[in-house]
């Protein structure tokens, strides 16, 4: 059994209930195969710039375009999938964003037009912003409150696994030629479909089937998780949750009671993408050629870059549910502030000896990879009521791939006009505002169940 779910019960008061964990790992694992895709299909464009930006005749705008246009498709799938997966089910949208996974890597990586190119890049970019939105949903209404931070992580362990993939098919198609960027997006046809299988063999989320009235079904999987006693309580808390308060549309979300919980969902989102993360993963190798290296080699370093952030999920992983959530966002936040100061200084003294880019680099991937890369996600799938979880969680998703689209649209722009070294320091400002915001706004959310954390955060509806 993985250390990360090697608790085998959970004492509260005189009850103690014993969790089926092969289980519930199999099930949290599959979701987070989502969660690879996502990391699979945004990190593609960093190893094919070098590519298509003479195929298509790119200038720094277009460049930046042509690499954040999924982006756009990221926020409109955000926006959607929480009314869809309301309707259709958790399950069948990540159905449906397998075969877009699948269809759209292949059709993107033949293109011969840019705009072609561009449409299939934004109609992929559907199934990544529905996936990263829907994956920790159907994690968090599944798992039972002290194993919730640990799998809600394992979607982002399943995110920089996709992004490590995606370096090291970059660098071993690199040498295969002119269309070498084809073959690139061509591949995330085969973990598509890895994806689609294996969610033939997973049920859907216990509170989605209590929100749609069928019971039988609820029991029979709460029953798989932790026996009778699991059951019985959890039912009574889920039911009670839907009962006392009716079902809320988009615009409700503003009223006063989802109000400030609503806040505290966007900001974390928002701030998870401006402090840099994704201008230093889609623009890695060319950050490093600035250096001095060739394509080969910065795509290396960049595989270098995922490694590490693949590792220090692991530290997340193991911390998420012993340290405050709120500890480890405000120790990531330093680190990855320090970092960033430590690679604009190299640009700005022409310093690129001994690896020191690639250290400081790494060093920033270290931060958000043991803090804001988890914890964010398991933030925001935990601090939303039951009621409108999908489409709050939705919105903030929405907000969230707004924000890489920002950063990652005007990256290159920034880069080439105002320089590495004040690119890199507005980045390292942002993660000091963002350390201020933490310390005085966010929630701890651990150990409690979602309806203590509903109690808690939006006690106007109870």
């Amino acid at each position: 059994m993985p250390a990360i779910i090697k608790d085998l019960s959970v004492t509260q008061g005189a009850s103690s209930v014993t969790y089926n964990h092969s289980y519930i790992f199999l099930i949290s694992t599959v979701a987070a195969l989502g969660g690879l895709l996502f990391g699979f299909d945004t990190a593609i464009i960093s190893g094919t710039i070098a590519f298509i930006q003479p195929y298509f005749q790119l200038d720094d705008v277009a460049l930046g375009w042509a690499v954040s246009s999924i982006l756009i498709g990221c926020a409109i799938g955000a926006a959607v999938a929480g009314k869809l997966s309301d309707v259709l089910g958790r399950k069948k949208v990540l159905l449906l964003c397998a075969i877009l996974f699948a269809v759209t890597g292949v059709v993107t990586g033949f293109s011969s037009s840019l705009l072609i190119f561009i449409a299939f890049q934004m109609l992929g970019g559907l199934a990544v912003g529905a996936a990263a939105m829907v994956a920790p949903m159907y994690i968090a209404e599944t798992a039972p409150a002290h194993l919730r931070g640990r799998l809600v992580s394992v979607y982002q362990l399943a995110i920089v696994s996709g992004i490590l993939l995606t370096y090291l098919s970059n660098y071993l198609l690199a040498d295969s030629g002119k269309d070498a960027w084809r073959w690139m997006f061509a591949s995330q046809t085969v973990p598509s479909l890895l994806f689609m299988i294996c969610l033939f063999f997973v049920p859907e989320t216990p509170r989605w089937l209590v929100k749609n009235h069928q019971l039988d079904a609820a029991k029979k999987i709460l029953q798989k998780v932790g026996g009778d006693e699991h059951t019985e309580e959890e039912l009574a808390a889920i039911d009670k949750s839907f009962e006392e308060h009716q079902q809320v549309n988009w615009r409700n979300l503003l009223l006063p009671q989802y109000r400030n919980v609503l806040l505290i969902g966007i900001i974390i989102a928002i701030f998870q993408q401006i402090t840099g993360i994704n201008a230093i993963l889609y623009y890695a190798p060319e950050i490093f050629k600035q250096t001095g290296v060739n394509t080969s080699d910065a795509l290396l370093q960049t595989i270098g870059i995922g490694v590490i952030m693949f590792l220090f999920t692991f530290v997340a992983i193991w911390l998420v549910d012993k340290a405050s959530r709120k500890i480890l966002l405000l120790s990531g936040c330093l680190v990855m502030a320090f970092a960033l100061i430590g690679v604009a200084a190299c640009f700005y003294f022409s310093f690129f000896d001994y690896y020191l880019v690639l250290i400081c680099m790494m060093l920033y991937i270290v931060g958000f990879s043991a803090s804001l890369g988890a914890v964010t996600w398991v933030i925001l799938s935990e601090i939303f009521p039951n009621s409108i979880r999908a489409m709050a969680l939705s919105f903030s998703t929405f907000i969230l791939w707004m924000a890489d689209f920002a950063v990652s649209f005007l990256f290159p722009v920034s880069n080439k006009r105002l320089g590495g070294t004040a690119t890199l320091l507005f980045f390292a400002a942002l993660c000091f505002i963002y350390f201020v915001y933490i310390k005085l706004k966010v929630p701890e959310t651990k150990n409690k169940t979602l309806e203590e954390l509903e109690t808690m955060l939006a006690p106007s509806i109870h």
